[in-house]
This record gives C-alpha cells, sequence and structure tokens, in this order.
C-alpha cells in the first residue's frame, strides 16, 4: 500500500460515520495565540521578531515616510527602484531613483538588475516576525519580491498587525498567491553555515508606519 493510499484510508475511515451530502464541521479549537498582549505589546514583538531574523527595522509616522524610504534607498545606494502599480505615489515622492514598473514581460535577467524593491504588504504577524505578500496592486507580482536582493516593505500599524498566524488566515484570500516572508532569504549547509540571498532578498528592510 502507498503513502497515498494510506492517507486516503484514514481519511474514508474519519468521514464514514457522516452522513452523504453534510458538510463536516472543522474543529479549530487550539490556541489563537499565545498569551495576552495590548495592541503596543503587539507591534513591540512584531519588531523584535522581525530583528530576530535579521530583517531591519524601522519605525515612523505618515508624513515622514517619503523621507524614510527615500533614505533608505540611498543608503543602499540605488539608482534603480521597482515599483508595484498600486504603490502609494507619495511613498516615493523624496525618492529621486530611476522607477521601474511592475510588468509582465520583464524577465528575469532585467529583475536582477534592479537596486531595490518597494512594496506594502497585506498583514504582519508578530508571533513569527512575518510580512505576508498576497499580490494586491500595491505589492506586486511575487516574483519582484523575490529577485531584487534590497525589499523594503511597508506595514501600516496597527491596522496590519496580527499576533498569530491562524488570525492572519482569517483576514487573507487563499485563492490569493500569498507569499510569507520571515526575514532575509537565507538557507544553512550540514554544518550551518547561514547564507542569505539564496532565494530572495539579501536585505528585508520593513518600515512600521503609524
Amino acid at each position: 500500500m502507498s503513502s497515498r493510499e494510506r492517507i486516503l484510508g484514514r481519511v474514508r475511515r474519519a468521514l464514514a460515520d457522516v452522513p452523504p451530502g453534510e458538510d463536516t464541521p472543522v474543529v479549530r479549537d487550539y490556541l489563537r495565540e499565545h498569551g495576552e498582549r495590548t495592541v503596543e505589546e503587539t507591534v513591540e514583538l512584531l519588531a523584535e521578531n522581525l530583528a530576530d531574523y535579521r530583517a531591519v527595522v524601522h519605525r515612523t509616522d505618515a508624513g515622514s515616510l517619503p523621507g524614510v524610504v527615500a533614505g533608505l534607498l540611498a543608503a543602499r545606494g540605488a539608482s534603480t527602484v521597482l515599483v508595484p502599480p498600486g504603490l502609494d505615489e507619495g511613498w516615493l515622492a523624496a525618492a529621486e531613483m530611476t522607477r521601474v514598473p511592475d510588468e509582465a514581460g520583464s524577465t528575469p535577467h532585467e529583475l536582477d538588475a534592479v537596486d531595490s524593491v518597494v512594496t506594502a504588504c497585506a498583514i504582519a504577524v508578530a508571533e513569527t516576525g512575518t510580512i505576508v505578500l498576497d499580490g494586491s496592486p500595491d505589492q506586486g507580482r511575487r516574483r519582484i519580491s523575490l529577485i531584487p536582493d534590497h525589499h523594503i516593505c511597508v506595514v501600516r500599524v496597527p491596522d496590519q498587525v496580527v499576533a498569530s498566524v491562524p488570525q492572519a488566515l482569517e483576514r487573507l484570500d487563499p485563492a490569493r498567491p500569498l507569499t510569507w516572508i520571515s526575514g532575509p532569504s537565507a538557507t544553512s549547509d550540514i554544518e550551518l553555515d547561514r547564507v542569505e540571498g539564496v532565494h530572495g532578498p539579501r536585505t528585508l528592510e520593513v518600515v512600521l508606519v503609524r
């Protein structure tokens, strides 16, 4: 018997007493978050876990955001920045870099030549230090957050911050192309030597905006 047959057999046995045509309720009695926190504590936990994953965390308000983004791009030495079609134009108002549009015809080689990318996010998970992109117009296609070496992601605080993964799933559309990012791209070999930038940006900067 194959592994597939074993799994399907268990499913059939679990559904044996369910009348045909009746939906089977899924019991979700697990913890929805670990501990009780205020909004401020949840945001602080997000920042702490992002930093633990080696993302660089910045904090600002909406009025100062354009200056912060421009400063981060300048510090990186970026001359080109990839911009999703629905990104708030004001976020890059102070940036003098050449803007590269997110186009379907762009090749991986062309995207790799871009210095930086700036996106919004769909949700941020405090307990895991995870940023989730869902391909909305202000986030662009999945590949633009995977190929350029420098990613600046803007998170609106506290509206886009949740404590846990179950809370995040309730607010995400499973039919959309979800990209879950926990720190810069990295992997480790058998000797536990960490290498960053293997399958995504080497540098992730997260801007928490109130």
